[in-house]
């Protein structure tokens, strides 16, 4: 069997072994985001790194939620040294940076996305949020996270900081497939951590149906129509979500 196909078969037992085990969580995660959303809250996304990935995976997104604001700071990121994202990632003065320019409060919800969940800005950003008041949902791999120590001076790791966690399946490292010279290649962390995130924004979508109250979401700025339609929520949250406009 190719590397493809077996790629293609461990990610296809991937996703149906956390829909079995994950379903609880990922309905309680739906209804702590809709009920923020009803009230009027935010939905903040952190990831450092690649989790940073799956924090704008559902921001600005045809078919995503509208009041959705990632907490990016280009040093925890990849595109101008991928190097110097991971030693800040690990520097705890990052988590006053970004609390600065995202003051998370009470009544909003944070998705923070760490496959290890063991850094300072992984682990102290999330505490803080939950201190103030906001509803904190781990995406994590517990495989991983729990074969590591924490590397920040609270002693914790992103899944001890959190009231929902979503555990990814995944293996310590992340990359699932090992190959002929024993090396590990083909991370799943991304696939399946963007499958969940869309699952529970449909369900949030459902909840606030089944609710009657009218949760936002952006539609296709390529289908006739799109642009006109996202233009009001785009004025209307551009001044609360920095990047949107």
């Amino acid at each position: 069997m190719s590397a493809v196909n077996r790629y293609f078969e461990n990610l296809s037992a991937l996703l149906s072994r956390t829909l079995e085990t994950q379903q609880e969580n990922m309905e309680r995660a739906a209804q702590a985001i809709a009920d923020c959303l009803r009230s009027g809250h935010m939905v903040y996304t952190l990831g450092t790194g690649h989790g940073h990935l799956l924090a704008l995976e559902v921001f600005y997104r045809a078919g995503g939620m509208a009041r959705v604001c990632p907490v990016l700071d280009e040093r925890l990121m990849l595109h101008i040294s991928a190097a110097e994202s991971t030693r800040w990632e690990r520097r705890e003065e990052i988590t006053a940076l970004l609390l600065e320019k995202y003051p998370i409060g009470a009544g909003d919800v944070l998705i923070a996305a760490s496959n290890s969940g063991r850094n300072g800005a992984a682990v102290l950003y999330p505490q803080e949020a939950r201190r103030r008041g906001a509803t904190v949902i781990a995406l994590t791999s517990m495989r991983h996270s729990q074969s590591v120590t924490p590397r920040n001076s609270a002693g914790l790791r992103l899944y001890e900081t959190a009231d929902i966690v979503l555990d990814n399946g995944g293996v310590p490292g992340d990359a699932a497939l090992e190959m002929a010279d024993g090396m590990a290649v083909g991370p799943t962390s991304t696939a399946v951590g963007a499958a969940m995130l869309q699952a529970i924004a449909c369900r949030v979508k459902e909840i606030s149906l089944e609710e009657g109250w009218e949760a936002e979401f952006f539609k296709s700025s390529n289908i006739d129509g799109g642009d006109e339609y996202n233009e009001k929520l785009l004025k209307k949250y551009g001044k609360q979500i920095p990047g949107l406009v």
